[in-house]
């Protein structure tokens, strides 16, 4: 960086760390419901949606590792657990042979069927029950002018740039299934710490 540097003005520096405060509680949040109440952190979640969401159920893992903005080591970590559980399963494509599919099971939609009620009273709770329809408006136009900046910067960590639409979550698919959860998911395997940030767009 040439020149000199920036700084933050005051008005910026409490806008910056009321956000990070509200990103942090809104995160550890939705967090503990997941586990408590579906036996799973949001990071297994977000792949159920995912899966859920994609055309017969299944994606490659590397979109999938794209779309969650994590690593493919830690993409294939987390696949593993939930091949363990019996809600993902992996192929191969029927397109090359080649690439890795994960594959949402029957028993994996149910699960996320059953959570889904759980985690949207969160979110609303947490969220959006203090916010007015033109501020819930106006919270996501500031999240896409984030996004569309930090779209225009390549990272060099090897999980590309944050697009809007990778992190955009669709409904909740029907709830008519029943629940088919595990007893627990150990906390530890809760290892997608993708960016508190990144959790709460995800969690909207």
């Amino acid at each position: 960086m040439s020149g000199s540097p920036r700084w933050l003005e005051p008005d910026q520096q409490r806008a910056w760390r009321t956000v990070i405060v509200a990103l942090n509680h809104v995160s550890e949040r939705i967090e503990r419901e997941l586990l408590r109440d579906a036996g799973m952190p949001h990071a297994y979640y977000m792949i159920l949606v995912r899966l859920s969401e994609a055309e017969g159920g299944a994606l490659p893992m590397s979109v999938l590792a794209r779309a969650l903005q994590a690593s493919a080591s830690r993409t294939s970590h987390a696949v593993t657990r939930l091949e363990q559980l019996g809600w993902v399963r992996r192929s191969r494509s029927p397109h090359d042979g080649r690439s890795l599919l994960a594959e949402l099971t029957d028993e994996g939609r149910a699960t996320l069927v059953a959570a889904a009620p759980g985690h949207a009273e969160e979110v609303l709770r947490t969220v959006f029950d203090p916010l007015t329809a033109e501020q819930t408006a106006q919270l996501e136009a500031i999240a896409r002018d984030i996004l569309a900046n930090m779209s225009a910067f390549s990272l060099d960590d090897g999980r590309g740039s944050a697009r809007g639409d990778d992190l955009a979550i669709p409904p909740a698919p029907d709830r008519d299934a029943r629940s088919l959860q595990p007893e627990s998911v150990p906390h530890e395997d809760a290892i997608f710490n993708v960016s508190r940030s990144a959790l709460l767009i995800a969690a909207l």
